[in-house]
């Protein structure tokens, strides 16, 4: 089933989603990977204040290249997700309720997200040029250090992603 949906996205929204459905997303989607993700993390395990607000956002697993003249952002495909299964459960517990990347889960951030209500999406891995042109706003938000793995915030509009996992467990990949 195809389904647009807008961001922020709630636990309902979230209920509705089912493994399969074709998802366009359009609003606000934050990055993050290897690193951002460790930072956050121990931020969290030291009591420290996260540099977003994790409730009801979705977290794209993205390392864009530099953007070319004229252009917003640069190649923007996914990275492998479960580069990010040891930090999930803690941010899943945190509020946040869907993920987008590309590749299989550990069991362990399965039952996380059955357990928190998420859903994890895939965007088409080797297509970051064509997903580019669907985020519209870039800015780096936190960690401006680490380069193409800072914390960016996107504004995208009909960000195709399939819904990998859904927040009872169903998975295509098992399928």
């Amino acid at each position: 089933m195809d389904r647009y949906i807008n961001t922020p996205i709630t636990k309902e929204t979230v209920r509705e989603i089912k493994a399969g459905d074709y998802v366009y997303i359009t609003g606000i989607v934050y990055t993050a990977r290897d690193a951002a993700h460790d930072r956050m993390y121990n931020a969290i395990n030291n009591n420290e204040k996260l540099p977003i607000n994790i409730e009801d956002q979705i977290i794209y697993y993205l390392g864009p290249t530099p953007a070319r003249e004229g252009q917003v952002i640069g190649s923007a495909g996914p990275t492998t997700s479960s580069r990010m299964d040891k930090y999930t459960p803690t941010l899943l517990d945190l509020g946040m309720n869907a993920m987008i990347g590309k590749g299989k889960r550990s069991p362990e951030v399965i039952e996380s997200m059955k357990k928190n209500g998420a859903v994890y999406f895939a965007a088409v891995g080797g297509a970051g040029a064509l997903l580019s042109k669907c985020i519209k706003k870039a800015e780096i938000i936190a960690y401006d250090d680490l380069g193409t793995e800072a914390i960016r915030k996107l504004y995208v509009e009909n960000l195709p992603v399939v819904a990998v996992i859904d927040c009872y467990g169903n998975n295509i990949y098992e399928r």
